[in-house]
């Protein structure tokens, strides 16, 4: 069964899915088309998010990352960032399934992408972790909205417990 933060990995995954399902239909033109957002584009938002995955997942598991910025674009192309997110989802329910059982109030130190050592509670790294994920996510949401492609429901009422 697992625990609150183990069910939201899997509704990221479940989210994640319906997302990239939904951009898919996109043209490629919309999918990249430079937005007023964050990132600049569909295309770059999701970037974001596999970016901050790898750099969570890798400061969760000890792995360390690659990731030399917040805005750094992992896959250039829709297809290599849809096949490396589902790779990453995959790592997600995994290292989230291993460190979520232990105790939560464990801190987690890492250093920031600006090199400034930080030390916080390992429950509010995952919950950042998943908040971060939704809030991003609402924003492909809403880009999505100015497109020809329907959004789908992401909502974690939503998603089919098993």
């Amino acid at each position: 069964m697992g625990n609150h933060f183990e069910m939201l990995a899997r509704w990221t995954v479940w989210a994640n899915g319906l997302l990239y399902e939904a951009c898919a239909r996109l043209p490629s033109e919309a999918y990249f088309l430079a937005r007023g957002c964050a990132f600049g584009s569909i295309h770059n938002t999701l970037n974001h998010l596999l970016a901050t995955d790898r750099i969570w997942l890798g400061r969760l598991s000890g792995e360390g990352h690659d990731i030399p910025s917040l805005d750094f674009v992992v896959c250039q192309d829709f297809e290599s960032l849809r096949a490396e997110r589902q790779r990453e989802d995959e790592r997600l329910v995994r290292i989230i399934g291993a460190v979520a059982r232990g105790d939560l109030e464990t801190e987690v130190n890492y250093t920031s992408m600006d090199g400034t050592p930080q030390r916080k509670p390992l429950q509010r790294v995952l919950s950042h972790i998943f908040l971060h994920h939704a809030h991003h996510r609402g924003q492909v949401h809403a880009l999505l909205s100015q497109t020809h492609v329907a959004p789908p429901a992401l909502d974690v009422t939503y998603f089919p417990l098993r």
